[in-house]
């Protein structure tokens, strides 16, 4: 999985695959991504930064719930920190 975030455009991008995709429409600014099997492949949302308040809350990326051990599944684990200002 791949999040990317265009500041220039004020777009997050949530990829679960590489593929070729078709493209629909889910609500106002917000897009998500089928492959050719009708498989959910990722996710984009216009006006993020709008959308979630401010850029602060696209710095940290939490993922819950993820790896073998006991302790990741009972907390979560910090997967990726962007401290650009």
């Amino acid at each position: 999985m791949k999040i990317s975030y265009d500041p220039e455009v004020d777009a997050l991008s949530i990829v679960f695959r590489e593929t070729t995709v078709t493209t629909k429409p889910l609500g106002e600014e917000i897009a998500v991504e089928y492959d050719r099997d009708g498989r959910l492949v990722g996710i984009e949302v216009l006006d993020a930064v709008k959308r979630f308040g401010d850029a602060e809350s696209l710095h940290q990326v939490i993922v819950e719930g993820i790896g073998a051990g006991t302790a990741s599944r009972r907390g979560h684990m910090v997967v990726a920190e962007n401290k650009t200002a």
